[in-house]
């Protein structure tokens, strides 16, 4: 499993999360909401420190990761992280890895 973060993506952490070198990014199974890969849970992103990394990927210092415990939630498929350019928020994506 991978996650890649795109450049705009890096960009929106930096400004919304006030994301800088050394900081790690968790993401996460939130229960509620949907996603395309489970009904009744959504990804949520948080800035914490890691306890058991499953995945990780570093971007100019910062950590974005999965947590053992998470990984469950995508149920093979790799994650990437991009911004929508009408809202300029956050999107996620999902493809199954080989």
């Amino acid at each position: 499993m991978n996650i890649s973060i795109s450049e705009n993506a890096e960009h929106w952490f930096k400004d919304e999360m006030e994301a800088s070198p050394g900081d790690y990014v968790k993401f996460f199974a939130r229960y509620g909401g949907s996603s395309p890969l489970h009904e009744g849970f959504s990804l949520g992103i948080t800035k914490e420190i890691p306890d058991e990394i499953a995945v990780e990927t570093v971007m100019d210092g910062v950590h974005f990761y999965i947590e053992e415990r998470d990984i469950w939630f995508f149920d093979n498929h790799d994650l990437q992280v991009d911004t929508d350019p009408a809202s300029e928020e956050l999107a996620f994506s999902y493809s199954k890895n080989s």
